[in-house]
């Protein structure tokens, strides 16, 4: 274990260091081009399947078709114009929100997949009707035209009805809300009132089992809170008067009076939805990488589709097939799939993270925290609980542990001191029922006296015991000792002129702290404590929980010195901390994790911000995030890599052979890229379990 002791220096400037706004991310997430603007799942669906209706005769009447199968449609007057007809009606029809969406693509001189679906689509209409109206000779594309339009509008159903099931997961919370809520007047008569009428102050009654309509206090009653469609913490949280509440979670068995302190969009669920929103449509590296990919592919597509053009008249081929190659290589080379690739996968895992209590501020964040090699934790309310607790008991010969600590605790029960806190909070912990005090007597510096059950006994620290003149025994002596030298407070239990405990009182570590180190330290990171206590604190922490370096005796506004100490060092750092108190150094991190925000999505600092205190959540938020990534990488081979042989199959380069590819099967091959896309990025949700006694996420490699 290294260790560092840091006191205080000339205080740096660390300007340039600034939260994210909420408008600099919304500029943000609109900075790129939607190509399904104005779209929707009921739409594709809708035109899919009317599509697929006119495509049928388009296909049975066609002279190529019936060659092909040895076949005669019925023919009747008009018969011969049904493959025409009805492929006019499926280009403007069926093709429409490809032809919008190429001409805002080009408007915006953003070509991409609908520049690519709209020019096969118009070549193959183009030159369909010219041959039907005898103005050029060959054969028509029309049964191509309809089959291939069908199958885009199959993908793109598929492809939206993946993303809504994506994003549609964190929605569901807000049909957690109930329509109803019951509001007291100052009589306490129930009555029950739509939620839009309720504001702050009011005071309600949540029944047994009904769902919390607004964030509130309690004001009275005892009760069980389910949280987990919020926190990701499974187990019920107890909530007795001064607890708070939060929208859209379940009441247990009790009864509680609740005053609003927020509704609507005031509410920490309306706050965690914005939140993700803004997670799913920031842009990472990869997105833009994968954009760059699907406009040069698009160039490549055209530039291929030209020379095709150009290539197979010269060799004495018709325009018929000519044609064929040119709409087969503008269909097969569209960057469906790539535009898919990356935001599909940010969806899922946004809404995976959100559900476990992993809020992602910035997928940048998100993306980057698969590469850091250096976890920094602050140490107070972090890998600690914040508060004092009674961290080891030595008692006297003929005692044990929790009666010393009940009767102590009694004695202390009247005092308002942090000693005095510790010992009840940690009889408490411990469900050890602490009896009744009387006769509580305060001494100042030294301690307190109390009678519990007819014994006179005295609780304090070293002072006490030279105004009682009583001495520990040797095990009691080298407790107390061994409590300071790793900075812990030793108190003692007095009786007589005997001694009968020694308390070691510190900032417990919480239970969960072992556990994050230890699955950091698996997964090959360096994990290093920041703190302003001693170094004998610092060292004692770090030393329980095999922390390899500490940082103690650090000032608050030293703390981005650290950070950066590291980062010379070629480290790539997270900062664990305060959302408030350690954002500059938050900021300065390569990713920051603000803990312990609860529901506070006011934490402006942080690229992720964790709704619980459990530091397992670190290791989590890196196991997401090399997921993620895997997906995203997985995605953009599927949705590009096969374009290195489909565009020079479709373009007819094995036509000597016999080889040949349809513009249809083309549109197969094209929308199975897709659906392999969506279908890889939801197997994301599968990679995720829960550990066994635990909230915190883990997750399978896929």
């Amino acid at each position: 274990m290294t260790q560092h002791n840091h006191h205080q220096h000339d205080h740096r400037s660390h300007g340039g260091h600034t939260p994210t706004t909420g408008k600099a991310a919304h500029d943000d997430a609109h900075a790129g081009h939607d190509k399904h603007a104005g779209h929707s799942v009921a739409m594709f669906r809708d035109k899919f399947w009317l599509t697929l209706l006119l495509t049928i005769p388009t296909v049975i009447w066609s002279g190529m078709i019936q060659h092909w199968f040895d076949y005669t449609a019925p023919q009747f007057t008009g018969s011969a114009y049904i493959p025409a007809v009805f492929g006019t009606i499926v280009y403007f029809y069926g093709g429409w929100p490809f032809l919008s969406g190429g001409y805002h693509e080009l408007r915006n001189r953003l070509p991409g997949m609908m520049t690519l679906i709209s020019l096969a689509i118009t070549v193959a209409f183009l030159f369909s009707a010219l041959v039907s109206l005898g103005i050029v000779e060959g054969l028509d594309l029309w049964w191509e035209l309809a089959t291939l339009v069908a199958i885009m509008l199959l993908g793109h159903w598929i492809e939206m009805r993946s993303i809504t099931q994506a994003q549609g997961a964190l929605k569901e919370l807000a049909k957690l809300l109930p329509d109803m809520a019951v509001r007291l007047d100052e009589t306490g008569t129930a009555k029950e009132i739509p939620v839009a009428q309720l504001k702050r102050g009011d005071l309600l009654l949540i029944r047994p089992g009904a769902g919390i309509p607004a964030d509130g206090v309690v004001k009275e009653g005892t009760s069980a809170v389910n949280e987990a469609m919020i926190t990701g913490e499974s187990k019920p949280m107890d909530k007795t008067a001064g607890a708070k509440v939060i929208a859209g979670t379940v009441n247990g068995q009790g009864s509680l009076r609740v005053e609003v302190t927020g509704i609507g969009d005031e509410t920490a669920l309306a706050g965690l939805m914005r939140l993700v929103e803004q997670a799913q449509s920031s842009r990472s590296r990869a997105q833009a990488l994968a954009d760059r990919a699907a406009f040069y592919l698009t160039i490549i597509a055209i530039v291929s589709a030209a020379i095709t053009a150009i290539v197979w008249p010269l060799f004495g081929q018709p325009w018929s097939f000519t044609m064929q190659r040119v709409v087969t290589v503008l269909v097969i080379a569209c960057p469906h799939a790539l535009g898919l690739a990356i935001p599909l996968v940010t969806a899922i895992s946004t809404t995976i993270g959100a559900h476990n209590g992993l809020l992602v501020r910035d997928r940048r964040g998100l993306e980057e925290a698969r590469l850091l090699n250096t976890i920094v934790f602050d140490k107070t309310g972090t890998l600690t609980l914040g508060s004092h607790r009674v961290v080891k008991i030595t008692a006297a010969d003929g005692f044990a542990d929790d009666e010393v600590l009940r009767v102590a605790a009694s004695v202390q029960r009247d005092a308002e001191h942090p000693i005095a806190q510790a010992l009840m909070t940690s009889a408490k912990e411990q469900d050890i029922d602490v009896p009744m005090s009387h006769d509580f007597e305060s001494m100042p510096g030294r301690g307190v006296r109390a009678v519990v059950e007819e014994r006179s006994l005295h609780v304090g620290g070293p002072a006490l015991l030279r105004m009682l003149g009583v001495e520990p025994q040797e095990t009691l002596r080298r407790a107390a000792e061994s409590a300071a030298v790793a900075g812990q407070s030793a108190t003692y239990l007095v009786e007589g002129d005997r001694v009968l405990a020694v308390f070691a009182i510190a900032d417990a570590i919480r239970p969960e702290s072992f556990d994050a180190v230890k699955r950091l330290h698996d997964s090959g990171l360096e994990v290093v404590l920041l703190t302003g206590d001693s170094t004998a604190v610092g060292n004692s922490v770090a030393k329980e929980l095999a922390i390899d370096t500490v940082f103690a005796e650090v000032l608050p506004e030293d703390k981005v010195a650290k950070i950066e100490e590291l980062q010379a060092q070629g480290k790539r750092v997270a900062m664990v901390g305060d959302g408030v108190n350690d954002a500059p150094a938050l900021l300065t991190a390569d990713v920051g994790i603000a803990i312990g925000a609860g529901t506070d999505v006011a934490v402006e600092a942080g690229d992720v911000v964790l709704v619980r205190s459990d530091p397992r959540d670190v290791p989590a938020i890196i196991e997401l995030s090399k997921a993620t990534y895997r997906k995203m990488i997985q995605n953009l081979w599927w949705a590009a890599g096969y374009n290195i042989v489909a565009i020079p199959l479709a373009a007819g380069i094995l036509a000597p052979w016999g080889i040949l590819l349809q513009p249809a099967l083309g549109a197969v091959l094209m929308s199975l890229s897709t659906v392999v896309v969506a279908i890889n990025a939801q197997l994301l949700r599968r990679a995720v379990r829960h550990g066994a006694g635990s909230a915190s996420l883990v997750l399978k490699p896929t």
